[in-house]
């Protein structure tokens, strides 16, 4: 292996395991040294890819974004292939989220309330994020129930978000049917106008 495939491969390491680890336990319960550990790195490489923890914790936002898109596209991807609309495989792989192992809620959702910090440049990705996935629930809803629905897509975003929230605290997937259910009564409201 040459030099330069050794600290992307360690960079690659060191993301997963912070991923893994933050998700799981939370962000300030994590610290670096324990990323080291279990990264099997060392000191200086974490800190030669990462300068700070700040660092690690955007680049680790990065990656678990890039991850969660090519989930739950793939999710929705099977649920299209079986027939379902564009709203009904969203909903769907938000199901298959929930009930995913390991599933601790909304990554962007624990993290910005764990830094509580709206100036934090993580707190900022969090809300782009937030805002991308909004986008794309108002492209989908567009796409199965035109354009008239659209109005509603605001309101449906924050029964999405209350979803993720209450499927982590009751340990249910349920929460998806009950705001799937929730949105078609919009949606039906909405085109009626």
């Amino acid at each position: 292996m040459s030099k330069t495939q050794r600290p992307s491969s360690a960079r690659k390491r060191i993301l997963e395991t912070a991923e893994k680890l933050f998700y799981a336990e939370g962000i300030r319960a994590v610290g670096i040294d324990r990323v080291i550990s279990e990264a099997g790195v060392a000191k200086m490489t974490l800190y030669n890819h990462f300068p700070s923890k700040d660092d690690l914790i955007l680049e680790v936002l990065k990656f678990r974004e890039e991850q969660f898109d090519l989930f739950f596209n793939k999710r929705m991807d099977l649920h299209l292939s079986q027939g379902m609309s564009p709203l009904k495989a969203f909903f769907a792989g938000l199901r298959d989220w929930f009930k995913s192992p390991g599933y601790r809620g909304c990554t962007f959702i624990n993290t910005t309330v764990e830094l509580a910090d709206s100036d934090h440049a993580a707190s900022r990705f969090c809300s782009e994020h937030k805002r991308r996935f909004r986008e794309m629930l108002t492209n989908i809803i567009i796409e199965t129930a035109g354009p008239k629905a659209a109005a509603v897509a605001p309101a449906i975003s924050v029964l999405v978000e209350g979803a993720i929230v209450t499927s982590v605290s009751e340990g249910t997937a349920e929460a998806a049917d009950i705001a799937e259910e929730a949105a078609s009564i919009l949606i039906a409201k909405a085109k009626r106008k």
